[in-house]
């Protein structure tokens, strides 16, 4: 059975006592990476579990390329056994960012296998704009079986991307902000500017003022002007293969469901001095 991709606060506030319904909170910040457990003990919604980017949807650094190289297998399964995310289990994600976290374990699900995954629309912010329920108390959760079965056509790596950026048929996006793509700022990784024959594409640009995604015909306007209805294939990253999973699942409500994530992204792309590196705002 099919889950709709995104969801809204009041579809889940009618579904939270649902068993087989899982909010999953996924608050984080780049430069404040404690931060959003802090935010979660400090106030989630009902039955909601915390999941760390770091610690439980990334590998630790050098185990992989880039900043967040991928889990595992074994220990992705289980950080979502330990979330109470079985094979039945609809998983809604969110956080405080439109998404740009929570779609990260829309991604990582997906990649192993598991398609009950939804991202919530607005995330905490539009929750607490409804005056809905919050609680400080840690759910009791009963661990559950997950089986990560690795989806390995879903990413490329540099080499990929190295060849893919010489194609004319190939679209490349960057979905960092726009002074770090043409290298005006880079506030973490080695060196500023984006891969050349990328294309700017801020995941910030599929919301709305209000921190809501952008609806399908938006999307699919926003993504046609920059030439995804003729490309094949889409590629997406951004400074470690985050927030690129909210181009990919952007792309995915557009109508492209085929683009795929370029696990180390920039992180990776800009640590070898050998790889060229462009700045400005022409991809180059």
């Amino acid at each position: 059975m099919t889950v709709d991709p995104l969801v809204s606060v009041e579809w889940l506030k009618d579904h939270l006592g649902d068993p087989q319904v899982r909010a999953v909170d996924v608050r984080w910040y780049l430069t404040e990476p404690h931060r959003g457990r802090a935010d979660y003990d400090a106030a989630h919604l009902p039955g909601a579990v915390f999941m760390d980017i770091d610690g439980d949807l990334a590998a630790p650094r050098g185990q992989g390329p880039g900043r967040h190289p991928l889990p595992a297998p074994e220990r992705f399964a289980a950080a979502a056994g330990r979330a109470g995310i079985g094979p039945d289990t609809h998983v809604v994600a969110y956080d405080a960012s439109g998404g740009a976290y929570a779609a990260r374990l829309w991604w990582l699900l997906r990649y192993f296998g598991h398609e009950r995954v939804s991202l919530l629309d607005g995330g905490w912010p539009a929750w607490l704009a409804g005056g809905y329920p919050t609680t400080t108390a840690a759910p009791a959760v009963a661990p559950a079986e997950f089986i990560a079965v690795p989806r390995p056509a879903m990413l490329v790596d540099a080499a990929a991307v190295d060849a893919l950026r010489r194609e004319p048929r190939a679209l490349l996006l960057d979905a960092r902000a726009t002074e770090r793509y043409e290298g005006r700022v880079e506030p973490i990784d080695p060196q500023a500017g984006h891969i050349p024959g990328a294309r700017s594409a801020p995941f910030a640009g599929n919301l709305r003022a209000d921190g809501h995604m952008k609806s399908a015909d938006e999307l699919r306007e926003r993504y046609l002007a920059l030439g995804a209805d003729a490309a094949d294939p889409i590629v997406c990253y951004c400074g470690s293969g985050v927030t690129a999973a909210h181009a990919v699942f952007a792309l995915w409500l557009a109508g492209r469901a085929d683009a795929l994530l370029y696990e180390g992204s920039w992180s990776d792309w800009s640590s070898d001095p050998a790889r060229p590196v462009a700045t400005g705002s022409d991809p180059g």
